[in-house]
């Protein structure tokens, strides 16, 4: 097994209790600080040490020492789940079958670090998981099986992420007993078209900044998105204050048209009457619901404006 996020842990613990025997565990090493040895959340790791398994952290898998390593365990098949390294070819012919993917988009679809925070972003209604026999080219691998499930209209990565974990349980035992009867020679699965490919990089803080010419719909799917992180955040700048205040936006929804008053520029304020704050998108209005100033805790936006309140006129951006 190769992982580390909380991502991995279902399909970690199913392995363990299948048939099968799992060998090893490789993992993510712990960060060093530089310093000190800081302990970071690996609950990959813990399902190992608890399972007593041996329990491999190279800073690369795919140098000469790891190879040999992956050798020694003489392993019929790896199985891959968020692990935070690209396997090598060298790497993967070190078992019998090579490698297979747990992967949180359908692919082609959302290719990368990132899957189920930008299919939120881009407001699919739809997303699922895809079993692939793994190559050297990052999610490139022909697809053995796939499961999907809708995306709730309010449902944030956070809250998809385990429900892809827990579907891709099913599917990862199942790819394993398509390749159990696999000659290791002919075709097997159904090849990605790359004209369909998008990819999914990695997430940025800078990702996270709200642009207020974007439309009402774009931006709060941008908030369901980036939680737990990067967040979404904007800055409220007005005559009142000091300096402007960063504001990271937990919970927002769409205001139906037949509510909006007349146009303004993107990011001023509409309302702002001690209960909503409204705010005037590139194409309709959002209220905020949930907030946190910089510095502060998360609140209703009741709360927020019972404090430093906008007022009408004033801007974020």
């Amino acid at each position: 097994m190769f992982g580390t996020g909380p991502f991995a842990v279902p399909t970690f613990e199913a392995l363990i209790e299948s048939p099968h025997d799992v060998v090893a565990l490789f993992t993510r090493p712990i960060a060093d600080s530089g310093k000190r040895r800081k302990t970071a959340e690996n609950p990959t790791r813990d399902v190992a040490e608890s399972a007593g398994l041996s329990v491999f952290d190279p800073m690369s898998v795919n140098d000469p020492r790891s190879v040999e390593q992956l050798l020694a365990l003489n392993a019929d098949l790896f199985v891959v789940c968020d692990y935070g390294q690209i396997l090598s070819r060298e790497c993967l012919a070190a078992s019998k079958l090579g490698g297979i993917n747990l992967h949180g988009s359908l692919l082609p679809k959302y290719r990368g670090a990132a899957p189920i925070n930008w299919a939120i972003f881009q407001g699919d209604p739809v997303t699922g998981i895809t079993i692939i026999h793994m190559t050297s080219k990052l999610d490139g691998g022909p697809c053995l099986v796939k499961a999907e499930t809708k995306i709730g209209s309010q449902e944030t990565a956070e809250q998809i992420e385990p429900r892809l974990a827990q579907l891709g349980v099913a599917p990862v035992l199942e790819a394993i007993e398509i390749l159990k009867n696999w000659d290791g020679d002919s075709p097997i699965g159904e090849s990605q078209n790359p004209a369909l490919a998008t990819r999914a990089p990695r997430l940025k803080k800078s990702d996270g900044e709200i642009n207020w010419s974007r439309s009402a719909v774009e931006i709060v799917n941008q908030i369901r998105a980036f939680q737990p992180w990067p967040g979404t955040f904007t800055t409220w700048t007005s005559e009142k204050l000091k300096q402007p205040l960063r504001i990271i936006v937990h919970q927002a929804t769409v205001l139906p048209k037949e509510k909006e008053s007349a146009s303004q520029a993107p990011g001023s304020i509409v309302v702002s009457d001690g209960h909503d704050l409204i705010i005037q998108t590139g194409s309709g209005q959002i209220a905020i619901e949930t907030v946190q100033p910089a510095g502060k805790r998360v609140m209703p936006i009741g709360d927020f404006l019972r404090g430093r309140a906008p007022a009408i006129g004033d801007h974020f951006q």
